[in-house]
């Protein structure tokens, strides 16, 4: 299994887990559990315009809930988060429910850091800089791939430098995670499809870690396995048996790599994500077979072990099984009907090397299952996916 004679690990999954169709309505009994009694709601304007998620579960808060902030984004900025902080600040809030995708969900980690510490968001990024637990949290997402709802991590971007930073800190893994698949029924399917490959990319991260341990590598399989019976069918039709499958192995792949990290998919991710705007989810889904690919002679062991996860059954070498991991990963995206290509989403292709020096900084390098170490080993695997 790989594992060294002086292995040692920490495993820290403190978040309660509830699920179930239309376990949502539970939130008012969860808060007070809590000892909370004046939650800011925070989500996004596209949940609060365009869908009537934002009433239902104000109203299932009744007089729980003191104000709610709709002002999240995709690649929610740090004056999102100072504003929301201000806001609930002049409400009295003691606590903080969001509802939404990643997005939502750490714009809402930040706000609940500000809430208990003050000053801006940005004096607070990096990594283990907090002493205490912060604001109490209830995370609801609706979408199922960023398993933010469970993990130590919020990435927020820097609008004015167009990068994305990250704050890691065991003190804001939300208290209560609440899956109701009710709440993604009506996503729509390209996001549904995106944010399931994002749950892929973290579950398959994990497990090809430096980092790796386990527990993760049995959490991030099963994930694996359960994003392969129901993505495509959860793209494709509005059966809610696999749209909930695909949101529970969003949470259990959450929880791999909140304790084993993720790797080169998402260094690049962060990278073009923020550059060109293009859908997180996204971004790992087109980078990720071709990261493999480069990892394969290093990690092969792990990746046979994907391979098998993803179905694949052929009396085949473990670095071969790790290509046809790779191939597999390719496919499903192909059959959910995603971009596969980065000049698919315009990616300037003048522009890759940039993208590679950019992505050689950001933090989920370390943790690649093959060290990087320059910045022209990154541009073959832009190359690649170009």
């Amino acid at each position: 299994m790989g594992y060294t004679e002086d292995l040692n690990f920490i495993h820290f999954a403190p978040t309660k887990v509830i699920y179930g169709a239309g376990i949502s309505k539970d939130v008012a009994v969860e808060l007070n559990a809590l000892g909370c009694s004046r939650a800011l709601l925070v989500t996004d304007r596209d949940l609060s315009a365009n869908t009537d998620l934002v009433r239902k579960i104000k109203g299932y808060l009744g007089e729980n809930c003191v104000g709610v902030y709709d002002e999240a984004l995709p690649d929610s900025g740090l004056h999102i988060i100072d504003k929301g902080a201000e806001i609930g600040r002049s409400l009295g809030a003691d606590s903080v429910v969001s509802l939404g995708g990643g997005s939502a969900i750490d714009t809402a980690k930040g706000i609940a850091i500000l809430l208990k510490e003050g000053g801006s968001i940005r004096n607070y990024e990096g990594f283990q800089m907090l002493t205490r637990k912060q604001t109490p949290h209830i995370a609801i997402p609706t979408t199922c791939g960023t398993g933010s709802e469970v993990t130590y991590v919020a990435v927020v971007k820097d609008w004015d430098n167009h990068r994305k930073l990250l704050f890691g800190d065991y003190n804001i893994i939300p208290d209560v995670a609440i899956l109701d698949p009710e709440l993604i029924r009506t996503l729509p399917p390209k996001l549904v499809a995106a944010t399931g490959m994002d749950a892929l990319t973290h579950a398959i991260e994990a497990i090809t870690s430096p980092q790796r341990q386990p527990l993760a590598d049995a959490l991030g399989l099963h994930a694996i396995r359960l994003v392969n019976k129901s993505i495509v069918e959860a793209t494709k039709s509005d059966n809610l048996i696999p749209k909930g499958i695909l949101l529970l192995a969003s949470n259990i792949a959450g929880i791999a790599f909140s304790n084993a990290q993720v790797g080169l998919a998402h260094a690049i991710a962060h990278t073009i994500g923020a550059r060109y705007r293009i859908h997180h989810g996204l971004a790992n889904s087109i980078v990720l077979p071709y990261v493999m690919r480069f990892n394969n002679e290093v990690v092969s062991e792990q990746q046979a072990m994907i391979a098998e996860a993803l179905g694949i059954r052929d009396n085949l070498s473990e670095t071969e099984l790790g290509e046809k991991a790779s191939e597999k990963v390719f496919e499903l995206a192909k059959m959910c009907g995603l971009p596969t290509r980065l000049r698919d989403v315009n990616v300037p292709e003048n522009e890759l090397l940039e993208c590679a020096e950019i992505a050689l900084t950001d933090g989920a390098i370390v943790y690649n299952g093959r060290p990087v170490t320059d910045p022209s080993e990154i541009l073959q695997v832009l190359k690649a996916a170009y």
